[in-house]
């Protein structure tokens, strides 16, 4: 005799993150947007030329990449505080070393 459980008559709902992970992921596309400018810009100072902004573009390209390797999804719902925290951290330092280079 098998025994066969009874179905509920409607599928549970998944959980949904809430605002806190909008936020997060509003906040990711800014971080990564503005990481890539930046990057452009240090690669500018550092060459003066374009072909500078070009290679900081191409290495921005890699880590949009690479973090989409990472977290599955290059903005991900369900992303760290860590993860955003650290983003943050390394804009703070190309934003830092830009200003090293201009001033």
């Amino acid at each position: 005799m098998t025994l066969n459980p009874m179905q509920p008559a409607h599928p549970a709902k998944p959980a949904t993150p809430g605002a806190g992970a909008d936020i997060k992921t509003f906040a990711t596309a800014v971080l990564l947007t503005f990481g890539t400018g930046l990057l452009m810009m240090d690669g500018w100072a550092l060459l003066d030329s374009g072909f500078g902004a070009f290679l900081g573009l191409v290495a921005g390209g890699f880590g949009i990449f690479w973090w989409r390797k990472i977290h599955g999804k290059v903005f991900p719902r369900a992303l760290s505080t860590k993860a955003a925290v650290i983003l943050a951290v390394i804009n703070v330092a190309l934003a830092l070393l830009l200003l090293l280079l201009v001033g």
